[in-house]
């Protein structure tokens, strides 16, 4: 039992690891008060924030995502933060989800995960549809594959080249002309690492 929790509190706590698997999603507030038998929404709301006080369960920044255990021991979900182009640069949209990640496919860095929109990777095996992994950093070496934001605001895939006075964005697809833009146009997002398919 962890003591900084009152005896609901841990009942509370104890039911999600328990239980929470069987839901179809998350459960909501009026589903966590049926299953507890309590009678009080307001009252259940108080209880979880202070798990969320304690660093157990995830703010509920938007009631209907449900009650989410934060997972500690589980250091294979990776956030998803959206789509990159891999073709015209487009936005990255952020989200708050996460995704399952097999450990040889990340670094031991902060790693994040986009899908593929676009084909113009398709040469190096990066199909439209694929989730890839990216390490966080802001440095690559020539020939990685990045995400690069160009002018602060659109995001793209591509393979870099860096050379004084100029970045070199290359797609790995024959039918498309590589992106020249000056170093100062070009921040790196960071270098994939890993990349997943789902087949159905």
């Amino acid at each position: 039992m962890n003591r900084s929790l009152t005896r609901r509190q841990q009942e509370i706590y104890d039911f999600l690891s328990q239980h929470g698997s069987e839901f179809e999603h998350p459960p909501t507030l009026d589903e966590l008060c049926n299953a507890l038998g309590l009678s009080s929404k307001g009252s259940l709301h108080k209880q979880i924030q202070a798990l969320v006080d304690a660093g157990l369960v995830e703010p509920m920044n938007n009631q209907r995502r449900g009650v989410r255990l934060i997972q500690e021991e589980d250091h294979t979900a990776l956030p998803v933060l959206g789509y990159i182009a891999a073709g015209h640069p487009i936005e990255a949209i952020e989200q708050r989800e996460t995704i399952q990640v097999p450990e040889l496919l990340r670094t031991a860095r902060p790693c994040y995960v986009l899908q593929v929109r676009g084909d113009s990777m398709i040469e190096d095996g990066i199909l439209d549809g694929d989730h890839i992994v990216i390490e966080q950093r802001e440095q690559a070496r020539n020939g990685e594959i990045v995400v690069a934001l160009i002018d602060g605001s659109d995001a793209t895939l591509k393979r870099i080249e860096q050379r004084p006075g100029e970045v070199i964005l290359h797609p790995a697809n024959s039918q498309m002309s590589p992106m020249r833009f000056s170093p100062d146009q070009v921040s790196i997002q960071g270098v994939l690492v890993g990349q997943m398919r789902v087949y159905h």
